[in-house]
């Protein structure tokens, strides 16, 4: 109980009056998501917000765009150009593209030669040859030192958590590759769950009904503008908008105009799984910490929660008052940061692990 009260103490230090010697240091922490990559750097905050894409020429496996660059090439390359996500489901899944990713947004920020520590962070959930990839993704792109930390803390700490305290904290990030479902007290996950369901597994269930239900073949693009325009918990048949897309049948252009009551029917299964492992969570729950969350709440973050109606469904389906963190999308890296400011004092932390020195 003392080393927790030592924690504890060091932690808030830390977090009211700033970093020590490493202040004015090029330290680097990441947020690798399926869907977007956030980089904060120690005392300029986020600097990099940028999605997780690149623009490939498969002839000669050159990269040729990163980031939103290569997002607006997505259904729009020539043929001997791909734009890929190298991250699945929240791991890595092309291990050379997401080592050049690394690689391009570390120089960006801390410059050719010099090699910062870095701090990323990672589901909950995620195995040990997966962390394994990360770390050495992160060392090979130049990182000096590789920490590492679970996104349900990092949301936990952006949310302004006190994460050390004797008391029950839940957070439920939604990210684009995993849903990272976790209860914490005194520095550490208590009970959790990492689903690898998150706002891209919408986006595709979209796309494959809007194929299936009217014959129209339309873009990632345009699925993800469905999802943030009208799609819904609660479906309203009067929210409607018209998209574009190839109809099946003709193989020529089309538009058609669908509702947030049209497309419910596709979005439906990933949501109620999401709530599904909430409720799974909370079932394991010691009692007292059970008692302290009905008490303080539930943090929601990542940008699955900005789903209309999201919130609202999971607090009508477990009972717990929920909360939408403030800028949810920039939650996990804006506790990265704050937990990195403090590494020299928390390295030790349970929910900090050191798996590399520079070499």
């Amino acid at each position: 109980m003392a080393k927790c009260i030592l924690l504890r103490s060091r932690w808030k230090i830390r977090k009211r009056f700033g970093g020590g010697n490493g202040m004015f240091s090029k330290d680097i922490g990441i947020d690798l998501g399926t869907a977007n990559i956030l980089v904060h750097v120690r005392g300029k905050g986020i600097v990099i917000h940028e999605p997780s894409v690149v623009a490939i020429d498969v002839n000669t496996q050159k990269i040729c765009a990163i980031g939103e660059e290569a997002r607006e090439m997505i259904g729009r390359t020539p043929g001997n150009i791909r734009a890929i996500r190298p991250l699945n489901e929240g791991v890595i899944a092309d291990f050379q593209i997401t080592e050049e990713i690394l690689k391009h947004f570390i120089r960006k920020v801390a410059g050719r030669g010099f090699r910062p520590r870095v701090m990323v962070c990672v589901p909950s959930g995620i195995t040990t040859v997966e962390k394994r990839a990360v770390v050495e993704a992160a060392t090979l792109a130049g990182a000096k030192e590789v920490y590492m930390v679970t996104e349900p803390i990092a949301a936990a700490v952006g949310c302004g958590l006190d994460i050390a305290a004797p008391s029950g904290n839940m957070v439920v990030d939604i990210g684009g590759g995993t849903t990272d479902i976790a209860v914490i007290s005194l520095g550490g996950e208590v009970t959790s769950e990492s689903l690898r369901i998150g706002g891209s597994h919408i986006e595709e269930a979209i796309l494959r009904h809007v194929k299936r239900v009217y014959n129209l073949a339309i873009g990632d693009r345009t699925a993800e503008d469905i999802k943030t325009t009208i799609a819904s918990a609660y479906p309203d048949p009067n929210k409607k908008m018209s998209i574009r897309g190839r109809d099946l049948v003709t193989g020529l252009p089309a538009t058609i105009e669908i509702s947030s009551a049209d497309i419910y029917p596709a979005i439906e299964e990933p949501i109620f799984s999401i709530v599904d492992a909430i409720r799974g969570v909370l079932e394991v729950t010691p009692p007292e910490l059970a008692a302290d969350i009905m008490n303080n709440g539930m943090s929601l973050t990542g940008g699955g929660s900005l789903l209309e109606g999201m919130a609202r469904l999971i607090q009508e389906r477990t009972g717990v008052p929920v909360t939408l963190a403030d800028d949810p999308l920039s939650c996990v890296v804006r506790g990265t940061g704050q937990i990195l400011d403090s590494i020299d004092n928390l390295s030790r932390a349970p929910f900090v692990a050191s798996y590399t020195k520079g070499r």
